[in-house]
């Protein structure tokens, strides 16, 4: 049996496609679904089922565009409710496709109708387990998303839930099954998952902590939620898309392809108030860039900073990313559900900056003029990483103020003096240092390369939790 997954980096998404004598089926697939239409016809094949294991938080899935597309067949577990026509499974029901067969197995933890599905061959043999966000490599699904759409749902009662899915109809299963998983490394939706995208059953539990056989459902819960960092604040949002349907991402793109003049783009900007986001690469928006504008590269993790650093997933956006990256932008912010891009900057900033329009640039050292300068001046640094980061080794007296948090503690970094700002390699901290241009922030310099350039001189360094915090 032949399944392919379809990987995602920037959102560590796996999406599934299998085929079997001219019929398809997609699990859990992205907003835009040509990929998976051409896929299709290059099997001469029809996409039958988008199958679903549940209502995602961390992307807007393409299931109604396939749909009205194709004439595919929604199908979701036991439990399911969404606004539009769809399939709603029982657990145990069989789907065919063409000579392969999915079977539906609910298996409720992660969100009440999250449902893993076992895929027979053509021979009846059990091959794999799509398994959506109940079971990744090395992790499971964290249960502290749903609460944030029905409150009663707390994280206790769905771990619990999910300890019994996974005990009583996962673990059951034969060894050999090849467990396929939605997320990999780097998503949100778990906190220790492998950079390995598939595995066997079997191995994942020997080593999967989840899946300990001697657990208790007592201990399972508390290892679960230990270490659980607050989600990403667009996920209850795209829940909701998900549960209540979107706009089709061709009317989308048809209103964000617009090319606006540098005059044309300045009024629009003042008429709407619109945020201006440039997607380029921190080195080159560091050189030049539009007043007010925030900076958040397409070259790195993308939607999910976009979704952890602009807090109104309605908010009116204009582009500015590099000549023939539009379109690429416009998609990986619906992605997201960042559907309202009003249009883009014809001819990227060169256009702004040839038109002799105001423009801004932010300063950045290299490491090794921090190392010269630290040593003459005592410096405050303020690193933007995540706190396990930060824990595992730091600028001694450094202070940690985490990026997607940044929003919430601006009032702690000073204005009266001067201070460096890192991140690990370059990418968070010019995001950061967007923000504060943004809210009147000058006297700061961001470091080139990060961390990963620091820990190549000798600055002084603490692997130990440093007490010294402003959060």
């Amino acid at each position: 049996m032949k399944v392919e997954q379809i990987y995602t980096g920037c959102l560590a998404h796996a999406a599934y496609y299998i085929e079997s004598k001219g019929v398809a089926a997609v699990f859990d697939p992205l907003r835009e679904v040509q990929p998976y239409l051409d896929r299709a016809k290059k099997d001469n094949a029809k996409i039958k089922y988008v199958f679903e294991t549940h209502f995602h938080a961390d992307f807007v899935s393409g299931h109604l565009d396939l749909k009205k597309k194709a004439g595919s067949e929604i199908v979701f577990g036991p439990g399911a409710k969404p606004a539009y026509e769809a399939t709603t499974a029982k657990d145990g029901q069989v789907f065919e496709v063409g000579d392969y067969k999915v079977k539906v197995i609910h298996t409720p933890g992660h969100t009440m109708e999250s449902t893993t599905y076992l895929l027979i061959d053509e021979n009846g043999k059990e091959h794999g387990i799509i398994t959506g966000d109940t079971l990744f490599i090395g992790d499971v699904g964290r249960p502290d998303l749903a609460q944030h759409v029905v409150s009663e749902l707390t994280e206790e009662k769905l771990a619990g839930h999910l300890f019994d899915s996974l005990r009583n109809k996962i673990m059951p299963l034969s060894d050999d099954l090849i467990v396929y998983p939605n997320h990999g490394a780097g998503s949100a939706c778990g906190k220790m998952m492998s950079k390995e995208t598939t595995d066997t059953l079997g191995h994942q539990k020997e080593v999967n902590y989840a899946l300990r056989a001697d657990m208790t459902k007592e201990e399972f819960v508390k290892e679960l939620l230990t270490g659980l960092t607050t989600p990403p604040g667009y996920f209850p949002k795209n829940v909701l898309m998900n549960i209540k349907g979107y706009e089709s991402l061709d009317n989308i793109m048809d209103r964000a392809t617009t090319a606006y003049s540098p005059e044309a783009f300045e009024a629009v900007t003042n008429e709407t108030g619109a945020l201006v986001l440039d997607t380029r690469n921190a080195a080159d928006f560091a050189k030049g860039f539009i007043p007010n504008s925030i900076n958040i590269g397409l070259e790195g993790s993308f939607a999910q900073w976009v979704g952890e650093m602009i807090p109104d997933i309605k908010q009116e956006i204009l582009l500015v990313t590099y000549k023939g990256k539009e379109e690429e932008a416009i998609t990986r912010l619906s992605r997201v559900g960042y559907d309202n891009t009003v249009g883009y900057l014809k001819g990227s900033f060169e256009s702004w900056k040839e038109s002799g329009k105001e423009y801004e640039t932010s300063k950045r050292i290299t490491a090794e003029e921090l190392e010269k300068s630290i040593k003459n001046v005592k410096t405050l640094i303020i690193d933007v990483r995540k706190k396990s980061e930060y824990d595992s080794e730091h600028v001694i007296d450094a202070i940690n103020v985490p990026l997607n948090e940044i929003n919430q503690h601006l009032s702690q970094f000073p204005k009266d003096k001067a201070f460096v700002l890192h991140c690990a390699g370059g990418y968070r901290s010019m995001i950061a240092a967007s923000i504060l241009k943004q809210r009147g922030w000058q006297n700061f310099t961001d470091v080139i390369g990060g961390f990963e350039a620091i820990s190549k001189t000798n600055i002084p360094k603490s692997e130990y939790v440093c007490p010294t915090t402003l959060l």
